[in-house]
């Protein structure tokens, strides 16, 4: 039986999300489809913000340090965040961006396994990875390699544990991948690279807030993640970086800045590094940005008292699983196809799709964000398709906007209006 939109609003009735929706200033008459690549403002931002501008800042000055508390904002949004990952309290910090954390942790990562190799041999100089990975996770890898001597392969996702022998050192893989929406099982992967001796380093940038993800259960050893996609913290938001406590205090990590000092006021021209996690700071903490990050973190919080992630996550199924329904029934013989995993175990909170004609997809997108439906376009290569991609934010996604983007996706395919020249100009963000 075909789903109507009638259908869609009455699972709207129905959802017991639904009034966490109020929780966000969204533009009327936008669907927004790309909180995977920035989450959409919380309606407590700004004042949060202005707060910290006016009175914090403008008025307290250098007080505010102690008295509101901003020395303590990376541990304290930390431990906020953790409760969505499967951390724990004191495991996990806000600081720097998402590349600069994975160069920490897979220079400590390297570090350990060096160790571990001089203890039970052989050498170990590889780090392997996912062919389509996120481009700036390859890039870090690969300046680590070529400053240790190591080398970087890349493998398809499906050979990735036939790779996982006694020349590899590290795993790095981002555990929802950004160009196709499929999601590897972190757990067994985990175990995988663990029984043949290699570490594993996962990137979090599009499960955080989106899937849910425990880091302890899954005995991994270091993540990263970022704050602006599904934790809603705003454009460049701070990321976060775990460490599995069995790590954290084995090596020095290499960024040695000064609030990853023990003593950060003492002023010592020596390093002693911090306890814990705390080693993984490194400069002064962005003090509005870690305001507006907690303010988008608070709003996933707010979904605990209704299920939490595992609510978050059973919306976000039945929406993808609507959308890609929809997109089968309503778009066929309009040249699409789902790139994405259609097994839901196997998706994040997001689906891509193909187009058969050569670079139609970049257009498509265009003609649909003129319509007020805002997804994004990543191209392909010689090997890979083109991807108009959709991201499900279950926080503010409603059924009835799934079916909406849907008949606006027909109507674009079917008038041809994408082929229009205003479509193809590209902007220098996609």
């Amino acid at each position: 039986m075909t789903t109507t939109r009638q259908d869609c609003l009455h699972l709207d009735a129905q959802d017991p999300l639904a009034p966490l929706r109020d929780q966000f200033e969204l533009p009327p008459d936008v669907i927004y489809l790309d909180g995977n690549s920035l989450g959409v403002l919380p309606r407590a931002t700004a004042a949060r913000v202005q707060q910290v501008v006016a009175d914090e800042w403008g008025r307290d000055l250098i007080k505010s340090w102690n008295a509101a508390g901003w020395i303590d904002l990376p541990q304290r949004v930390g431990n906020k965040i953790a409760r969505l990952v499967g951390a724990g309290d004191n495991e996990l910090v806000v600081a720097d961006s998402t590349s600069v954390n994975l160069f920490k942790v897979l220079s400590a990562a390297a570090k350990i396994v060096a160790d571990e190799s001089r203890e039970r041999g052989p050498q170990r100089r590889v780090i392997i990875s996912e062919r389509d990975n996120f481009p700036t996770d390859l890039y870090i890898a690969e300046s680590l390699c070529r400053e240790l001597g190591w080398d970087l392969e890349l493998l398809e996702a499906d050979d990735i544990g036939q790779g996982l022998n006694e020349e590899v050192a590290l795993l790095m893989l981002t555990q929802v991948n950004y160009r196709s929406g499929r999601m590897h099982d972190m757990a067994a992967l985990t175990a995988q690279a663990h029984a043949a001796g290699v570490r594993v380093v996962w990137d979090l940038a599009h499960s955080a807030g989106a899937v849910p993800v425990d880091l302890r259960a899954a005995q991994a050893d270091f993540a990263v993640g970022c704050g602006y996609k599904y934790l809603n913290g705003g454009p460049g938001a701070p990321a976060f970086v775990w460490v599995n406590p069995e790590h954290a205090e084995r090596f020095w990590q290499p960024l040695a800045g000064w609030m990853g000092h023990a003593a950060p006021f003492e002023f010592a021209p020596g390093y002693r590094p911090a306890a814990g996690i705390a080693r993984y700071l490194c400069g002064t903490p962005p003090v509005l940005s870690l305001a507006a990050l907690e303010c988008g973190v608070d709003t996933l919080l707010a979904a605990e008292p209704v299920g939490g992630m595992a609510a978050l996550r059973a919306k976000s199924v039945a929406l993808t699983e609507l959308y890609i329904e929809l997109v089968d029934e309503r778009c066929a013989g309009l040249g699409l196809s789902v790139v994405s995993p259609r097994e839901a175990a196997r998706r994040g909170s997001q689906v891509c799709l193909a187009h058969a004609g050569d670079s139609a997809a970049y257009p498509i997108v265009q003609a649909l964000i003129a319509r007020g439906v805002v997804g994004d376009f990543r191209a392909g290569d010689a090997s890979t398709p083109d991807i108009l991609r959709f991201g499900f934010t279950p926080l503010y996604t409603r059924f009835v906007d799934v079916w909406d983007a849907v008949e606006q996706l027909r109507q674009v395919l079917q008038s041809g209006e994408w082929s229009e020249a205003r479509f193809n100009q590209r902007a220098a963000v996609t």
